[in-house]
């Protein structure tokens, strides 16, 4: 039997243990198994916990890292979402006044055209103003390019059957053997009259044309 005495090592051990912390002690747990190290010596778990206290009193001693730096808003680029969304507002107010009956032909194409391209402006307005989170001037570039995808279905779906087609919108798109628009009579205008039709005035009447002298005289003839 061996002369080493082991209640001094247990009372060593003991001693080396009351010195760490339980913190410490649970994190021994997810150490790997004991065993040898790189050099060959056998480690302990009493080791184990002496290199885990002097690694934590390292950690403390060394300076913490700068925290990360925020990323930078550009605050130039508001006011360019901002000016991009004016004129995608603009061209969709421009749409309610359009300066050529867009029924059939070239007109209607370009109406059409108009209509994509305002829905592009709302689009390419919204994507900078979600980049700069701006929430109302978003809201605007949505509700243009809605505008213009609403606009632009009107006259397209009743032209490729998608929709009932009316008089004002048929459904073709060019001209050819297209009905007239019906003509609406002036509100002022007596009933019986034809819209366009030139109206003659009334003319004199005998009295004033035959004079007061002659109206006179055949007051005067007998009956």
């Amino acid at each position: 039997m061996s002369d080493r005495n082991w209640e001094a090592e247990l009372a060593k051990i003991d001693k080396q243990l009351a010195s760490v912390s339980d913190e410490q002690l649970l994190a021994e747990r997810n150490m790997p198994p004991v065993g040898k190290g790189a050099s060959g010596v056998t480690r302990s778990p009493v080791m184990d916990a002496r290199m885990a206290t002097q690694g934590g009193a390292k950690s403390a001693a060394a300076p913490s890292a700068p925290p990360a730096a925020a990323p930078r808003v550009d605050a130039g680029g508001a006011w360019k979402s901002w000016l991009k969304v004016a004129i995608a507002v603009a061209a969709a107010a421009g749409l309610m006044y359009w300066p050529w009956p867009a029924r059939c032909g070239l007109p209607l194409v370009g109406f059409t055209a108009a209509t994509g391209g305002v829905a592009l402006l709302g689009l390419w307005s919204a994507v900078g103003t979600w980049r700069h989170r701006l929430g109302l001037a978003h809201l605007a570039s949505v509700v243009v390019t809605v505008w213009g995808l609403v606009l632009g279905a009107r006259e397209v779906l009743p032209r490729v059957g998608y929709a009932v087609p009316t008089i004002e919108r048929a459904g073709q798109w060019s001209c050819d053997g297209l009905p007239a628009l019906p003509q609406v009579s002036p509100p002022n205008a007596p009933a019986g009259t034809v819209p366009g039709a030139a109206t003659t005035p009334p003319g004199p009447s005998a009295d004033q044309v035959t004079g007061p002298a002659s109206a006179q005289a055949r007051d005067q003839s007998p009956a």
